[in-house]
């Protein structure tokens, strides 16, 4: 593997292996009730931001990397993975917000993406001759991954019980707002 090529991979590897936690604190530093959407406004923000730098430093840095040309193609299918990249961090937000644990939402989410990148990669781009077993093995332990991480979970901690209770709360105090309540 090119030395650049892993550079890369690795710095995705750690921001995204560091994103469900960051995202999870996020949401809490906004309150219990609204903080799911405004955090999903900034991730929003962010890759807005990183993206116009990046095309900054690749269009008008040194050697101009990237031509300033954009295709119907180019742009439809861009376009597509923003709008999967953005409803999986939204899944991901909401994941966190119904009470999963970022213990857990992460490795389904990261052991459940490549599965779905394999065979969506390989319906678009056919491989030349099939794949070997041991390739479906891959796969398979990849799933197998996902039901232990199901099984095994850490149980709640103090944060995650903290945050059950305020939900608790929640819903117990917005029926009584509204002149019903819990109890009648």
């Amino acid at each position: 593997m090119k030395l650049w090529v892993a550079f890369f991979v690795v710095t995705t590897f750690i921001c995204w292996g560091a994103y469900v936690p960051t995202i999870h604190h996020g949401q809490g530093g906004f309150g219990a009730e609204r903080g799911p959407l405004r955090g999903f406004l900034f991730v929003g923000l962010a890759y807005f931001v990183i993206a116009l730098i990046a095309l900054a430093v690749l269009y008008f840095g040194k050697g101009r990397i990237e031509p300033w040309e954009f295709g119907r193609k180019g742009v439809t299918l861009s376009l597509l993975a923003g709008v999967l990249g953005a409803l999986g961090a939204l899944g991901i937000i909401y994941a966190l917000k119904c009470g999963g644990s970022p213990l857990v939402v992460a490795p389904l989410v990261f052991a459940g993406a490549p599965i779905v990148n394999t065979f969506v990669t390989m319906a678009w781009d056919k491989p030349a001759k099939p794949p070997q077993p041991l390739f479906y093995v891959g796969i398979a332990i990849a799933a197998i991954g996902m039901a232990m991480v199901l099984y095994f979970k850490p149980g709640p901690g103090q944060a995650h019980a903290a945050a059950a209770k305020t939900a608790a709360s929640i819903v117990q105090v917005a029926p009584a707002e509204n002149g019903g309540g819990a109890e009648s």
